[in-house]
């Protein structure tokens, strides 16, 4: 007798499949937080001062824009992938477990583009 359903058979999907992506994605972006993570505390060190002015003159190159928003996306998305993990196997129950996936997902893609509006915004010279 098998546990899986009819459509999980046709399709060849099962936990293992699924899980093993999720747990890939996971760790890749654990390993390219490692690296990003180094520079942007090294860059905020390496700067004269923390002030505004400093700061912003250091968002406004290309590069540091470029890898502040993969920054930004990667933590975002790595973020995402943990939360979901933890609601998947702490929440019961279909519909409370649903909801809280969606609003889980939906906060992480507004945060994630609120920080590259962010860092957008101060590279073009748009903040005050």
């Amino acid at each position: 007798m098998s546990l899986r359903t009819p459509l999980a058979s046709v399709l060849g999907r099962g936990a293992a499949k699924e899980g093993v992506h999720h747990w890939w994605v996971q760790r890749l972006t654990a390993v390219a937080l490692v690296p990003l993570g180094i520079w942007f505390v090294v860059s905020l060190l390496s700067l004269p001062s923390l002030g505004y002015s400093a700061v912003t003159a250091w968002m406004s190159q290309g590069w540091t824009a470029v890898l502040l928003i993969l920054f930004v996306l990667t933590a975002a998305w790595h973020s995402q992938l943990g939360v979901r993990v933890v609601v998947e196997d702490y929440v019961h129950g279909a519909g409370p477990k649903t909801a809280l996936l969606v609003l889980v997902t939906y906060l992480h893609v507004i945060a994630a583009a609120a920080g590259v509006f962010a860092v957008l915004r101060v590279a073009l010279g748009g903040a005050p």
